[in-house]
């Protein structure tokens, strides 16, 4: 099955006090979509936006907008997230009881992207009853929670894996991967089958911001 390389600046290392402007930036540069890290204060330690900060994203850009909940009880959300403009969604399978009901409430509504979330310690079995539902997995390769944090080598196993999980059920089901990612790192990520790069500081801590959307795309291609 062919691949494509998707890139998807994580606003969570942006300037929030000229968010717009940043994110048309990382648009000029090329990148597929924007990650959008939500945070509960419970299920990690950080607090960060809501829905009203996707409604106002889904206005300002074109880029669809990707967002990883990084919270408790996803599924009380999930329909707020939704129609405030996500078009990609997903969730962690430690943060809920019913991982499947909640990928079926996703993909209730046309169109939108349902996917999972495992944490660096978190065994990819969770994902064995669930991997044909799933439009895409989001392996973090951070613990979650903050932004800036060193790429976890161990992560690389884990994405192939996984990958080999996907290939071996002719399943088209993308690899997202989160936390660390650079022009640095991308071509061992992608090497070992992902698909999709969330990148914050290397992006939105750049200068040129189009130009390090472009760097990474250019260090990892498919």
């Amino acid at each position: 099955m062919e691949r494509e390389l998707l890139i998807a600046p994580s606003i969570l290392s942006a300037d929030f006090s000229c968010l717009a402007e940043q994110v048309a930036k990382a648009a000029e540069g090329g990148a597929d979509l924007l990650h959008v890290d939500v945070m509960d204060g419970h299920f990690v330690p950080n607090i960060t936006i809501g829905p009203l900060v996707v409604e106002s994203l889904k206005r300002s850009t074109i880029l669809p907008i990707d967002v990883h909940l990084m919270i408790d009880n996803p599924e009380r959300y999930l329909d707020q997230f939704i129609e405030a403009g996500a078009s990609w969604i997903s969730f962690h399978v430690e943060a809920t009881n019913h991982s499947h009901r909640v990928i079926q409430r996703i993909k209730e509504y046309p169109g939108v992207k349902a996917g999972v979330a495992l944490n660096p310690a978190t065994p990819v079995t969770y994902l064995h009853h669930i991997l044909e539902d799933l439009d895409f997995v989001l392996i973090m390769s951070v613990n979650p929670g903050f932004g800036g944090q060193k790429f976890i080598p161990n992560a690389l196993e884990k994405i192939e894996v996984v990958r080999h999980m996907i290939d071996s059920k002719g399943l088209d089901v993308k690899i997202q991967v989160d936390g660390g990612i650079s022009a640095a790192n991308a071509d061992r990520v992608v090497l070992k089958g992902a698909e999709i790069l969330v990148a914050g500081s290397a992006i939105f801590g750049a200068e040129d911001i189009p130009q390090a959307v472009r760097g990474i795309r250019k260090a990892a291609p498919i």
